[in-house]
């Protein structure tokens, strides 16, 4: 059985894994290995923005500004997070993107975590 504690930093271990703390992509064992849920830690320069938007949704996400500025796109609705403690949930079969206004840091917890939704880099 793996380590069952982990102590780490949030923005020196997103750095490794695009931002992801927690979720099914981490090693079975490893203490932040979670089919239930992830948890990423989002570091955003000014500008920067999803690539492609997210379509055919299985999970259920929020997304949490910690500072910055930080707009999400809905299908028909364009939430933008300006003050620090500002979410948004979404649910099952919304389409999504995003992008940064300003530089922002995000928390994002999406459940359940199931491979299929990252972008090839």
């Amino acid at each position: 059985m793996g380590e069952q504690v982990y102590v780490g930093n949030a923005t020196v271990d997103a750095a490794g894994d695009r931002g992801w703390l927690l979720g099914h992509f981490k090693p079975a064992g490893d203490a932040r290995h979670s089919t239930d849920v992830e948890i990423k830690w989002g570091v955003h320069p000014r500008g920067d923005r999803r690539t492609r938007w997210v379509t055919g949704e299985t999970r259920t996400a929020l997304l949490m500004l910690i500072s910055g500025r930080f707009r999400v796109e809905l299908p028909g609705r364009s939430v933008l997070l300006a003050e620090q403690g500002d979410y948004v949930v979404w649910g099952h079969g919304v389409d999504h993107s995003w992008h940064a206004e300003e530089e922002s840091v995000v928390l994002t917890v999406r459940w359940p975590s199931v491979p299929g939704y990252a972008i090839p880099q």
